[in-house]
């Protein structure tokens, strides 16, 4: 691991995206609630969550950081079939948390691909990128997207 020991803390936070495309019988169900498993963009919330608390376990080489506050939105986006996810962590440490945002999105896609899976096979998760950094050395970073 890289030594961070001389680093200041700050606040430090990072922003994520991604999605995952369906068939529109898909989205329609994630919509309506309609899989035996439960509810896939809630499950996928909290599995989001998860994975972004346990990241330093996960990423070798990452640091584990204690976690100050880990969002985790997703939403259904029927004009274009797809569920599209964000998710925002923050910490105040010597560090930034932008694998750990990666880290819950990439873990929120999974989920719905594991709870979806039985109906369609053909779903894509993609675009997981980091979209804002905020705090360290290196300042402020925003992705300029289309």
């Amino acid at each position: 691991m890289v030594d961070v020991t001389p680093k200041a803390e700050t606040l430090r936070i990072a922003v994520a995206r991604g999605h995952v495309n369906a068939k529109p019988e898909t989205i329609r169900l994630i919509a309506e609630q309609g899989f035996k498993k439960g509810d896939v963009l809630e499950v996928a919330r909290l599995a989001g969550i998860m994975g972004a608390k346990r990241t330093g376990e996960l990423i070798p080489l990452c640091h584990p950081l204690a976690l100050t506050s880990v969002k985790v939105d997703l939403s259904v986006n029927h004009a274009e079939n797809r569920v599209e996810i964000e998710a925002e962590v923050q910490t105040v440490g010597r560090t930034g948390v932008e694998m750990e945002a990666l880290t819950a999105v990439s873990v929120a896609g999974l989920t719905v691909y594991d709870m979806c899976k039985a109906v369609d096979r053909e779903m894509v998760i993609s675009e997981i990128r980091l979209v804002k950094k905020i705090g360290g050395k290196s300042g402020t970073f925003v992705r300029e997207e289309k």
